[in-house]
């Protein structure tokens, strides 16, 4: 077995281990227990008598679990960008967002003016079930007053969060209400969906969007197009933008419906790590089907998979703009304090053999490189420093190229339609949104009188909350610009009306009123209806 792989997680034991000699060397004598030459001229021997004569010898007292928490960290930084270490601490709380569930209490919240507002009740959860709404404001947590400028998302979470069924006090002051509410919840499982919406985007092309790769997101899938199909889908828009990956074998089982058996859907090699080949199985119930996928910058690993795959096998159209060029594969090594350690053990190939890794060197600054490019606006723009250049073959004898992340077949630029100085103050600075909620909820009556998203914008329309919304944006400290609000007036429009449809009916209709205006989607359905 090559022993290169390991070495870093071989480093990362013996800075454990060393502390352990450490301390128990400690209560020896110096002289006898001083590391020999040879044994300060390995590796291995050289963390440890490093950690032994910092035991012994260090002027003042130290915490040596601080120290590891500190040095494995600096290790892996000299590895690739993704292997990374977990302290026990987060490690729950990372799993979770992978796992597909966690225990609370089931609400969705933002936290405006000092105060936690609940902006969304997970349906069947603990705060449904309680009658907690949508508008409701959290004062009191356990008897104990949970307002003012201390309170953070992080703070909420770890209020709210907690073991299944242990009980957790609220008090929460409702609209129209005099005094406050006491409600007492009992925590249980809560879903993390990977889905952000699935719908009929025209007559026959259903509409899904995938957030990320967790436990549950073929089952999501699955379930999300295969409603569609009854509702008369025969093509599919799948969007993968701002999609970060996840766990593979998702991934894998999502292609496997879209190809015919045998095709390649993605292979996995490394030092220490065969090649593992993934073929279709040939049972998938969507290989006649038309789909188009929408990647961009942000769209990373298992994405780039279901994307390579798509491309590779001439199955579909990838649209939008260079994904991010993450082609490595990270497996999870618990640690025995609870803590892990994510190794990169293998590059993952496209059917076509290509890695789409890209370059170490600048890795943080990469994205801001292509903007400062222009790779962003214009598809003449793009460089890639390849570490790949070999050209590769798609199966119909397409040319594609390795290194850098996966071109689209079809290059969508940025919209900057409308952008303003004005508009980019106001979004950036949450305005929008927060003007979305406060007239939600003083309208949340009637506005819960809408059953679907076309009803709810055409009355939004009719109300002409622009106005309304620049004397807000005023009171936060944004001066109105009225040659600017009429430059921007659709995008202001429709991004308003996409975050009030989004408190009263949903993601569903958040995504089926913003994606109106988008460029890519609207160039996804003129590809797909061809």
């Amino acid at each position: 077995m090559n022993k290169r792989v390991y070495i870093p997680l071989f480093f990362a034991l013996a800075v454990i281990g060393g502390i352990l000699i450490g301390k128990i060397l400690t209560e020896r004598s110096v002289r006898q227990n001083y590391p020999s030459n040879t044994e300060m001229r390995a590796p291995r021997g050289k963390i440890e008598a490093m950690l032994n004569l910092i035991d012994m010898k260090y002027v003042d007292t130290l915490s040596y679990d601080s120290i590891v928490e500190k040095a494995i960290p600096k290790i892996l930084t000299n590895l690739d960008p993704h292997s990374t270490y977990i302290p026990a601490s987060d490690l729950q709380t990372v799993n979770e967002e992978l796992d597909g569930s966690f225990s609370g209490i089931g609400i969705q919240f933002n936290i405006q003016n000092d105060t936690i507002m609940v902006v969304g009740v997970i349906s069947g959860g603990p705060s449904e079930k309680k009658g907690i709404l949508p508008g409701d404001r959290i004062v009191n947590v356990n008897d104990t007053l949970f307002v003012g400028k201390s309170i953070s998302n992080d703070k909420v979470m770890k209020k709210l969060r907690g073991p299944k069924g242990t009980e957790v006090k609220i008090d929460i002051k409702r609209n129209g209400m005099k005094d406050l509410l006491p409600v007492t919840i009992v925590r249980g499982d809560i879903p993390i969906t990977s889905l952000d919406a699935h719908y009929m985007i025209d007559s026959n092309i259903g509409y899904v969007r995938v957030n990320r790769f967790g436990a549950t997101t073929y089952e999501e899938f699955f379930k999300a197009i295969y409603e569609l199909k009854g509702q008369g889908a025969e093509k599919y828009i799948i969007d993968l933008r701002a999609n970060p990956g996840g766990y593979l074998d998702q991934a894998i089982l999502m292609i496997n419906e879209f190809l015919e058996a045998g095709d390649m859907i993605v292979y996995t090699e490394g030092n220490s790590s065969p090649r593992n080949d993934s073929p279709a199985d040939g049972n998938g119930r969507f290989k006649n089907n038309k789909v188009v996928v929408l990647i961009d910058e942000w769209s990373a690993s298992a994405s780039e998979i279901f994307a390579g795959a798509i491309q590779d096998n001439d199955r579909g159209t990838v649209i939008g703009r260079r994904s991010f060029g993450k082609g490595l594969v990270q497996q999870q090594f618990p640690m025995g304090d609870g803590s892990a350690l994510r190794l990169t053990i293998a590059r993952y190939y496209t059917p076509s053999g290509r890695c789409i890794q890209k370059p170490y060197n600048d890795y943080e600054k990469d994205i801001v490189n292509r903007y400062l490019h222009g790779e962003l606006d214009a598809e003449d723009s793009i460089h890639v420093d390849k570490a790949d250049s070999t050209v590769y073959f798609t199966k119909n004898g397409r040319r594609v190229y390795g290194g850098g992340g996966i071109m689209p077949d079809i290059f969508v630029p940025r919209d900057t339609t409308g952008m303003t100085s004005y508009y980019n103050k106001i979004s950036n600075n949450g305005i929008i949104y927060e003007y979305a909620f406060a007239y939600a909820d003083k309208n949340r009556e009637l506005l819960k009188t809408f059953k679907t998203a076309k009803d709810l914008e055409t009355y939004l329309g009719k109300a002409n909350l622009i106005p309304s919304l620049a004397t807000f944006a005023e009171e936060k400290g944004i001066r109105r610009n009225p040659n600017m609000i009429a430059k921007s007036q659709r995008q202001l429009n429709n991004k308003l009306n996409a975050y009030i449809a989004r408190n009263i009916l949903g993601d569903n209709a958040f995504f089926q009123i913003l994606n109106q205006e988008d460029v890519t989607v609207r160039k996804a359905i003129e590809e797909i209806s061809r």
